[in-house]
């Protein structure tokens, strides 16, 4: 857990967030930091803190600043046109089937790279990412390559065995608790008590009484500790958004306001333009600029998933919610070059391995582009896609619950499909130590804020 990361950790993550917001990093600075005793804990920071703080003394490139803003004025005005959405006025039963085929579709995805997300995310002894590689061996050896079901439990006498009891084909009844799970139930329960003008505090007060703060991690977990050292149970002090995103926390730019995009983007179905508001309001307190952009974009699409199923017009859809010029939005047109250029999904995430090897496997751009290499290749079928986004590595658990999500919103539950979504028997523990709820009566709950959503313009 990121509650438990080392002073030099955090350090060694904020020297590369801060050449990425385009900081000349003076050499005398990073021969300080090579010097501290590599077992300096969390809490002796006194050798370290004066290095982390010149480091967020350093002045930022400001044009790559002035591409990449935080707040909502500026980074809708530095969005591209949106394109025609159709006003989307289902009935009750379309409405129902369809945000059940999203809750469903990201639970499968989800449930599906579960146990090999820490796998999918090592390097090689050159640092070369090779989590796609070990996610195949895997498979191989036990003649499931290429990915078609949950993965085996049977051990082949190799003493290779992946850790995630729950989620093994052999065992797997419904969907056990996890973040890509916790944050769209936490995005409703938030809505369905504060509505449409909902604040990040009020956000970050339903974190705090749904989700044991053990359980986040990364942004989530620094921006929480930041809050709760400014403020009473986040009811009162001097926190702000911008603090509790910056201050020690390295992993800005990382995927975790990416997977919370969902929630909101069901209870804006057909509706874009809120889902990118509410995603903002949500992640601008533990992200900045490219970990902003990736839970608006990807709210914006699924939003559109609703009314949209061409692959092109959902993209541009999400990218008319964030900066034309940002980082996410220049990766995100190249990898539609890719993927009109290969014939298949490998050669599509071969490239993306060899352009973005240097960046975070668990960073929101490159898992960004896994997403929408998964859907474009697996052409609206929910099982290809996830277990695509699967065997792409990276995030996989994360990446395969997006991709399923979208496809899911855009069939509905009733023309799934699916051989792998039945076994989750409709089940899931949303949060920790919950009582098991049912994805049909999840599924009920958000068609209701999405009315209340709908009458309160």
């Amino acid at each position: 857990m990121a509650g438990t990361t080392s002073t030099l950790a955090l350090l060694k993550e904020e020297f590369v967030q801060r050449a990425d917001e385009g900081c000349v990093i003076p050499p005398e600075l990073r021969r300080l930091y090579e010097a501290l005793d590599p077992k300096l804990d969390r809490w002796k920071t006194e050798l370290a803190d004066p290095i982390y703080d010149a480091l967020m003394r350093l002045p930022e490139d400001p044009a790559l600043a002035a591409r990449e803003p935080n707040d909502l004025a500026s980074i809708r005005a530095l969005a591209p046109a949106a394109p025609p959405m159709p006003e989307w006025s289902p009935d009750e039963a379309t409405l129902h089937d369809r945000l059940h085929g999203a809750w469903v579709g990201r639970a499968t995805g989800c449930a599906l790279g579960k146990p090999v997300e820490v796998r999918a995310l090592s390097r090689d002894e050159r640092g070369r990412l090779n989590g796609r590689r070990r996610v195949r061996e895997y498979l191989e050896k036990r003649g499931d390559w290429p990915l078609a079901d949950f993965f085996s439990s049977r051990d082949i006498g190799d003493g290779d065995l992946i850790p995630r009891f729950r989620s093994y084909r052999e065992n797997i009844v419904s969907m056990e608790h996890d973040d890509d799970i916790h944050y769209t139930f936490v995005a409703l329960l938030a809505l369905e008590k504060h509505g449409r003008d909902l604040t990040w505090m009020q956000i970050a007060r339903t974190w705090f009484e749904w989700i044991p703060i053990g359980y986040l991690c990364t942004a989530e977990i620094n921006a929480a500790t930041n809050l709760l050292a400014r403020s009473a149970c986040a009811r009162e002090g001097d926190a702000t958004p911008e603090w509790c995103r910056r201050h020690r926390n390295p992993y800005r730019e990382w995927i975790g306001a990416q997977i919370r995009a969902d929630g909101w983007a069901y209870a804006a179905a057909g509706n874009p333009s809120l889902a990118a508001e509410l995603a903002w309001r949500d992640a601008h307190w533990t992200h900045e600029r490219n970990g902003i952009y990736g839970e608006m974009f990807f709210a914006a699409l699924i939003a559109a998933a609703f009314v949209e199923r061409d692959f092109h017009r959902l993209v541009n859809t999400g990218l008319a919610h964030i900066p034309a010029e940002c980082r996410l939005a220049r990766w995100i047109r190249r990898c539609l070059a890719w993927c009109e250029t290969y014939p298949n999904w490998e050669g599509a995430i071969e490239r993306l391995e060899d352009e973005l090897n240097e960046m975070h496997a668990v960073h929101t751009i490159n898992n960004a582009l896994v997403v929408l290499i998964a859907l474009f290749y697996g052409r609206g079928r929910l099982d290809d896609t996830i277990c695509i986004a699967t065997m792409c590595a990276l995030d996989t658990d994360c990446n395969a619950a997006t991709a399923g999500s979208i496809v899911g919103a855009q069939r509905g539950h009733a023309a799934l499909e699916s051989r792998l979504a039945p076994r989750l028997n409709d089940r899931v523990e949303p949060v920790p130590h919950a009582r098991e709820h049912r994805f049909v009566e999840l599924a009920s709950r958000h068609a209701a804020v999405w009315r209340m959503l709908r009458l309160t313009k």
